[in-house]
């Protein structure tokens, strides 16, 4: 009977340290998101196009150099007004889109109040030279209507996890783990927000409430033993 008991007690002290040898858990490896960073390590020359409606159809801007990374646009309670900002490859050339943003419903401005029908609010969108990031002001501005954002990671040139290589990791960070985030400060923190991800055009969709920076960002995950 003490044989058979101590065997019982050896065998369940070999399975807790077999146990203890495995990962039990995958943990984020920092609190806040790793963000998308542009490729090559220089900002990216930047042109932007602003549509507002006419009697007859859509008239669109000559594109605009963006030499300060930011683009303003009057947006009117009732109208679809809209804003695409384009970046250009490495060799200067060919365009690629970055940022579709479009509105319809401006409905609340913080320190103004709420819009009537026809009034307008001044937008500044303001795009991040190192991170795939852009800030939407006024911070706050609140929509009856949602408005639209599309933002497009081809910019990172396929390298997600900025290690320098385009491999099966970042194929895993873009189908598994990708996503759009937002905060309303720079001291606040980073919140995921729902979107829909096309992987043809490497691109997020979502609708906007209000008004914030947002960020196209992943969470780094490793083992827990």
């Amino acid at each position: 009977m003490f044989v058979r008991r101590s065997l019982t007690v050896l065998a369940l002290a070999l399975s807790v340290v077999r146990c203890a040898d495995q990962p039990t858990a995958l943990r984020p490896s920092s609190p806040s998101p790793r963000a998308v960073r542009w490729a090559g390590g220089s900002a990216p020359h930047m042109v932007a196009t602003r549509s507002v409606p006419t009697g007859v159809g859509i008239l669109q801007s000559p594109p605009l150099s963006l030499d300060q990374y930011s683009v303003s646009f009057w947006a009117v309670r009732g109208e679809s007004r809209s804003v695409q900002i384009n970046y250009r490859d490495v060799d200067g050339g060919t365009e690629h889109p970055f940022l579709l943003l479009t509105t319809t419903d401006p409905a609340f401005v913080p320190g103004l109040g709420e819009l009537a029908q026809g009034d307008s609010v001044l937008l500044t969108v303001t795009v991040d030279t190192t991170n795939l990031s852009v800030s939407l002001e006024p911070t706050g501005l609140r929509f009856g209507t949602l408005a639209q954002m599309q933002i497009w990671y081809g910019g990172a040139g396929g390298d997600l996890n900025g290690d320098g290589l385009v491999d099966s990791t970042d194929a895993y960070v873009e189908t598994q783990l990708l996503g759009l985030w937002y905060r309303e400060g720079t001291v606040d923190p980073w919140t995921q927000i729902p979107a829909i991800q096309s992987l043809a055009d490497k691109s997020f969709t979502s609708a906007l409430p209000h008004f914030s920076e947002y960020e196209l960002s992943f969470l780094d995950w490793v083992v827990s033993w």
